[in-house]
């Protein structure tokens, strides 16, 4: 899914970001539920099935291979194009885990 048209859908959206804690320390889209690709499989009670997904990682592969392995359950999940790489290259906000402006690691 398009980073812009990601961001213009927030409120209908639920962002799942698989990166690992350090980076989602650094920077994140705000609202963002945060399961490292590793926890996916023993944590998919904490993924909500009333909103679309959309999968992010730092440049779209891991959360590519997460968006496979949650549509083979039943998920109705995008992968974000270009990961927050490409959010971030279009100027959406990314912020850190105390809330201020964030930076992709």
């Amino acid at each position: 899914m398009d980073p812009k048209a990601t961001y213009d859908s927030m409120h209908e959206l639920q962002i799942l970001d698989v990166r690992e804690p350090f980076e989602w320390k650094m920077g994140h889209i705000e609202g963002s539920l945060h399961i490292p690709l590793r926890e996916i499989p023993n944590r998919l009670d904490e993924i909500r099935g009333d909103r679309s997904l959309v999968a992010v990682c730092r440049s779209g592969s891991r959360s590519a291979e997460v968006t496979r392995f949650l549509r083979d359950r039943g998920f109705a999940i995008e992968n974000l194009d270009g990961g927050l790489k490409a959010w971030s290259r279009h100027g959406l906000p990314v912020v850190s885990r105390s809330g201020r402006a964030g930076r992709v690691v």
